[in-house]
């Protein structure tokens, strides 16, 4: 089963989401459960809670097909002690927002080395923060997203996954979001069908599918190995159509989140549509 939705909007309260969800025919969603652009946030009431989870059962949205986001502003690799420390307290917050609203997984971006430490440093800084995370909550899943590798960001190469995934000590709660515009990016070939084969049998090489807890659905501005984080909407970008027929028609991709995150949230409607025809 495909699940198909968009990152939508929270506003007002995280218990608009679903509702957003449902208005473009959605079958999954993203969220951010806080503002995004501040560290800290007021606590989710419990009404916010209530009607959140049953508006969830209303339109038939299970955990498995949510996905919600963290802040932009965490990076559980820093070099800096007192941002790290900021970073670990914020994601704990998080964390325990997807608890307190049922939902049993959270997506995020790595992290970054700011060019002050190095590769490794700074995975053992992210893997450690996972860690802390996981000891402090006790059923949501650290769903790590892969990156085009922009600046400093860590998260580009399959082998940056797998090793922060070595480190984690309980495997059951550490999972990986792909983005199909971030792994192009950062020089996986999804454009042509050989390209795309090749990807993902290395991925599964090298961490496994057992570990995908969703994916992001994204057409691309920049072209294959750019390093440059530019979505599109589908088929308008350099992936073109062809890469989202291949993954709704692969199994492999069945029963996880798969969110659009293209910047015209007019077409998301038409999007998922069109998804949805392409089964």
């Amino acid at each position: 089963m495909k699940y198909i939705g968009a990152h939508v909007s929270a506003s007002g309260g995280v218990e608009n989401a679903p509702v957003n969800a449902h208005a473009i025919g959605a079958t999954a969603f993203a969220l951010f459960t806080k503002n995004q652009r501040q560290w800290i946030a007021p606590p989710l009431t419990r009404q916010s809670i209530d009607l959140f989870k049953s508006r969830c059962v209303e339109f038939g949205y299970k955990s498995s097909m949510i996905l919600p986001h963290d802040s932009y502003l965490i990076n559980l690799g820093s070099p800096d002690s007192d941002s790290l420390q900021k970073s670990r307290d914020t994601f704990i917050d998080e964390m325990k927002r997807c608890e307190q609203l049922g939902l049993d997984r959270l997506n995020f971006h790595p992290g970054s080395h700011l060019g002050k430490i190095s590769e490794e440093e700074s995975m053992k800084l992210i893997a450690e923060s996972i860690n802390i995370a996981l000891q402090e909550t006790s059923s949501v899943i650290a769903v790590i997203e892969n990156t085009s590798g922009q600046g400093s960001n860590l998260g580009f190469k399959f082998e940056h996954l797998k090793y922060i995934i070595d480190l984690v000590h309980d495997k059951a709660r550490v999972g990986i979001c792909i983005d199909t515009c971030h792994a192009f990016t950062a020089g996986y070939d999804l454009q042509s069908k050989e390209g795309f084969s090749k990807t993902f049998s290395d991925f599964e090489r090298i961490v496994g599918f057992k570990y995908l807890k969703g994916m992001h659905l994204n057409d691309t501005k920049k072209g294959l190995g750019s390093r440059v984080d530019r979505h599109e909407s589908l088929g308008d970008g350099m992936l073109g159509i062809n890469t989202f027929r291949w993954i709704m028609s692969d199994t492999r991709f069945d029963n996880i989140p798969l969110i659009l995150e293209t910047p015209d949230e007019s077409k998301w409607e038409k999007e998922i549509t069109f998804l949805k025809s392409i089964i």
